[in-house]
């Protein structure tokens, strides 16, 4: 049977996430892997969840296993109005849907909001994961000029002004893949431009709670809240397993994605809801986050020494307060993705940073690195191991 004429078109724009390809690579033993976004499993709460699951049990019974709303747990979303409250945004738990992760928040925007060549305006570089959401449905990208203080607001105007964009997509705390932030006063000029131009934000948020260094920054939604789809996830503060992200959108759009989702899958596991619900109303993220940061802290810390170390001078390094990665710059017309295949032959892996642009030529001298996986000194012996590779080119 020819199976390839039963697919559809927009097939063709589909490909394999290049980093699941890559961690598919370095899974072998003896390889240092800074190549995956994945949280250390020290971080999981493990000492809670069998305690987490009675109570679960004990106070929803068999509600915790039966279908529920689409919208989401009101258990869970009443915590998470709380949760958001904290960060500034005001919204009440009516108003607040949960997701199966926040990649599927981005794969109902692409599905509602999408049309063969609309213009989607994002950062350069950008999260791989939604392009991934986005490419199937045929859009244009626009990129945006970022630099060390995050997205350029001069960018923006000019991106706005010549291009009718359907939305703008920013990961503005700890991005991924650079662990840039935006600064405040950025975050007020990008508000001033979006309700200039009447335009719609997409702000992706995984990582703004992982910060080791400095003041918080507020989210762009406690500016501009009827000009903003805000997008979050409790992947990187309870289990990421459990597969629960949510958002806070205008009303109109959030009734969309609320239908859209419930031809995908109904509604989001009811018992990971619930596990997730009594994980925030016990306050057990607030104890347990301090945990998580004094995890990651030293090994940010750890990284950053030893690319100052061992890397040559012409490799310099973004600054990050927090987050999961650190974003690393060679001289110009270095090719990095040569240097991942060498540094997997000596043991050590990352993303060469060309995956994240979405403009072909773009990127070839850039790298993210992940430290959340290894501890200090296995994050030095992998930056010995990459510079002897550079030498070596």
């Amino acid at each position: 049977m020819n199976y390839e004429s039963l697919l559809a078109d927009r097939t063709r724009l589909m490909s394999a996430n290049a980093i699941r390809e890559i961690l598919k690579v370095v899974s072998k033993p003896g390889v240092i892997s800074l190549a995956g976004g994945i949280p250390s499993e020290q971080s999981f709460p493990m000492d809670l969840m069998a305690n987490l699951t009675e109570e679960v049990l004990s106070e929803y019974g068999t509600h915790a296993f039966q279908y529920d709303l689409t919208e989401g747990f009101m258990p869970l979303r009443e915590q998470l109005a709380l949760l958001l409250a904290q960060r500034g945004i005001d919204v009440p738990a009516e108003d607040i849907c949960v997701t199966t992760g926040s990649q599927g928040v981005l794969d109902g925007i692409a599905k509602l909001m999408i049309s063969k060549g609309d213009k989607i305006a994002l950062e350069a570089p950008t999260y791989l994961g939604a392009l991934s959401a986005f490419n199937p449905y045929e859009p244009e990208y626009i990129r945006m000029d970022m630099d060390d203080e995050g997205l350029v607001p001069e960018s923006l105007e000019y991106t706005l002004q010549n291009h009718r964009v359907k939305f703008i997509y920013l990961v503005p705390t700890f991005q991924n893949p650079t662990g840039r932030t935006l600064t405040l006063e950025r975050r007020r000029a990008v508000v001033q431009i979006i309700q200039k131009y009447d335009a719609l934000l997409i702000e992706d948020d995984p990582y703004s709670a992982l910060r080791y260094r400095g003041e918080a920054v507020p989210p762009i939604k406690t500016l501009a809240p009827d000009h903003v789809i805000y997008v979050s996830t409790l992947s990187k503060v309870f289990a990421p397993g459990l597969r629960i992200g949510f958002f806070a959108a205008p009303e109109f759009i959030r009734q969309w994605l609320v239908l859209g989702k419930q031809g995908v899958d109904l509604h989001t596991s009811t018992f990971n809801q619930a596990l997730a619900a009594r994980y925030l109303a016990g306050g057990h993220l607030e104890h347990h986050l301090p945990r998580i940061i004094d995890l990651y802290r030293p090994k940010q810390e750890a990284m950053s020494r030893s690319i100052e170390k061992r890397l040559p001078t012409e490799f310099t390094c973004s600054p990050s307060d927090g987050g999961m990665f650190l974003w690393v710059s060679g001289p110009e017309g270095m090719d990095m993705e040569v240097l991942y295949h060498r540094c997997v032959d000596k043991g050590v892996a990352f993303v060469p940073g060309k995956f994240f642009f979405t403009r072909e030529n773009e990127g070839a001298q850039t790298m993210r690195l992940n430290y959340t996986m290894a501890d200090e000194n296995t994050i030095d012996l992998a930056l010995q191991r990459m510079a002897s590779a550079i030498a070596e080119m």
